[in-house]
């Protein structure tokens, strides 16, 4: 089995009605720039409070993806004809 190596980065996802879906949101969201995403790890849950009420969910994401050397270290984007 071959060695791999995994860049792990962080993405904050919002939404009005749930944590859930606030971390659902970060995850598609990084899914349509970096390719190859392996784990996604929930880092940190919070809300946005505004005049005494909750405004909106935030998830804090820490992503996995497979790092390619070719890359030279810069994140892989899924573009056209890729």
């Amino acid at each position: 089995m071959e060695n791999s190596v995994y860049k792990i980065i962080e993405v904050v996802g919002t939404s009005k009605s749930s944590w859930e879906d606030a971390a659902k949101n970060a995850v598609n969201a990084a899914g349509m720039s970096v390719r190859d995403l392996r784990v996604a790890e929930i880092t940190k849950l919070d809300m946005v409070i505004d005049k005494g009420m909750v405004a909106s969910f935030r998830a804090r994401v820490s992503l996995s993806f497979k790092y390619e050397a070719e890359t030279k270290g810069k994140v892989k984007s899924k573009g056209k004809g890729k």
